[in-house]
């Protein structure tokens, strides 16, 4: 077994026995656990949050619902599955929630399918749209051309760029086919360029990008 291969799996080990130790520590309600969640995941839960409804007042809200959550239905992770994406999933289920009492756009086409189970094709010639979407030097354009996508899109998007999970884990996440969520990744990135020029091209004459 190669050097490569032998790391991969000590990590992997490694994180599958965090997981048994987290769902351990919920089940007990260990309350020094759950400060140490809190202040190992509340960032990423909160931009992930804010992705999704593009307001920092909601986001707030299910942000504080979520970590109730956890604290009240702990028992239920069983540690087999990451923790981010336990995590994850309650805060989407909230907004889902949410999206059902308010007229804001809704995320429940997430888990049906509909126009996203059409054949998408990758351009072949020139920068692919993962290439041009990596390559953007200004975080936080990329984070306002996001806000301004779909919402089936924008949350595939972050899920695989900022919290770096598998199509796969999204597919479970999301209740939704993979081809239906490698569709989304494809559409939202290919959404992305058209966006992004659009807001630089409002900026005033002579403003460099930060």
């Amino acid at each position: 077994m190669s050097g490569m291969a032998i790391s991969l799996a000590g990590s992997l080990a490694h994180q599958e026995s965090e997981n048994v130790v987290i769902a351990q520590g919920l089940k007990r309600q260990d309350p020094e656990l759950l400060d140490h969640l809190i202040e190992v995941y509340q960032h990423r839960l909160m931009r992930y949050l804010l992705f999704l409804t593009g307001k920092r007042e909601v986001a707030e809200d299910l942000f504080q619902e979520t970590w109730m959550r956890v604290l009240l239905r702990g028992a239920q992770y069983n540690g087999k599955a990451r923790f981010d994406t336990w995590l994850y999933t309650i805060a989407r289920n909230l907004v889902i929630d949410l999206s059902r009492k308010r007229t804001m756009a809704s995320l429940d086409e997430m888990s049906e399918g509909g126009e996203d189970d059409r054949p998408f094709e990758i351009p072949t010639t020139g920068p692919s749209p993962l290439e041009q979407f990596q390559s953007r030097e200004n975080s936080a354009e990329v984070g306002e051309v996001l806000l301004r996508l779909e919402p089936t899109y924008r949350e595939v998007l972050v899920l695989r760029f900022y919290e770096e999970l598998s199509l796969e884990e999204i597919a479970g996440m999301t209740k939704a086919p993979l081809s239906t969520v490698k569709s989304r990744l494809y559409r939202g990135l290919a959404a992305l360029k058209p966006e992004m020029e659009q807001i630089r091209a409002s900026r005033p004459v002579g403003e460099a990008a930060v």
